[in-house]
């Protein structure tokens, strides 16, 4: 496996006019199959503040459209399940991410599926620890999945690790996180939809297995999850390409809607 250290904005303007159609279509599947596991496990509610970005498309000619869902319940503080796109165009992006309560001690749920125009795929679960100084937890959530991660980088044909030019980005990044590309084809649709699916089943099982975190320590760790939430979608450095095409004022009503900035319905620590 080779590596690539370019950002998302040098890919979309380097790559010829390329059509992702069908590289959207399996990505949108393999998304949607995971968000309902999710929602039959979680009892979830749509939030009001998101309802209006159902659906929205750039100003600009050519631009993406879109769409950002956020969903709240007892077990899960922020779900986002969405999508911008303009895959006749080369350039797709659809979200599962699914941020827990504070009772729960398990790492967050992290999915990002693109196309730039080559096929992009990101997993991880996002740690809500320091990995450093929790042995335990590094034993339980990451060390099991460490000869999985190397057998894709070694042992899978064509793919080629995506690494974030930006240090923050890759400062959130679990030790087993997958991060690559690839060209388009069946085989690299199956790998994404096998692990993922696999990665959901585990790590939901990992929330039926949890510990309860004590009561005086989710206080702590509320606003240690909202601070990394909000980090992650104001930092990102793909941003430019969303101010880009839909403009600050509605780039900055996306990166709110990611993190749960004008969310209407309490966290489950307030509830």
């Amino acid at each position: 496996m080779s590596q690539n250290l370019k950002y998302v904005q040098d890919f979309l303007d380097d790559a010829p006019v390329t059509d992702v159609s069908a590289i959207f279509a399996e990505w949108t599947d393999i998304i949607e199959g995971l968000k309902t596991k999710a929602m039959a496990h979680f009892d979830l509610v749509r939030d009001p503040s998101t309802e209006e970005l159902e659906a929205f498309s750039s100003d600009v000619e050519g631009g993406p459209s879109g769409s950002v869902r956020g969903y709240t319940g007892p077990d899960v503080d922020w779900m986002i399940h969405s999508h911008m796109q303009n895959k006749g165009l080369g350039f797709v992006n659809v979200h599962l991410t699914i941020w827990l309560g504070p009772h729960i001690d398990v790492p967050h749920f992290g999915m990002a599926l693109g196309a730039f125009p080559q096929a992009w795929m990101f997993l991880d679960s996002v740690p809500r620890k320091v990995i450093s100084t929790d042995a335990d937890y590094f034993r339980k959530y990451y060390e099991p999945f460490n000869q999985e991660w190397l057998t894709l980088h070694k042992e899978t044909p064509g793919l080629e690790e995506f690494v974030s030019r930006d240090a923050f980005v890759r400062a959130t990044y679990s030790p087993t996180a997958w991060s690559f590309m690839a060209p388009g084809s069946q085989e690299i649709f199956d790998l994404a939809r096998k692990t993922a699916n696999a990665h959901m089943d585990r790590w939901l099982q990992w929330v039926d297995e949890a510990i309860a975190v004590p009561v005086e320590k989710r206080a702590e760790l509320a606003a240690n999850d909202l601070a990394t939430r909000r980090n992650i979608a104001e930092l990102d450095p793909a941003n430019v390409v969303a101010v880009r095409y839909f403009g600050e004022e509605r780039t900055a009503q996306l990166v709110r809607a990611l993190w749960g900035g004008d969310r209407a319905l309490p966290r489950p620590l307030e509830a």
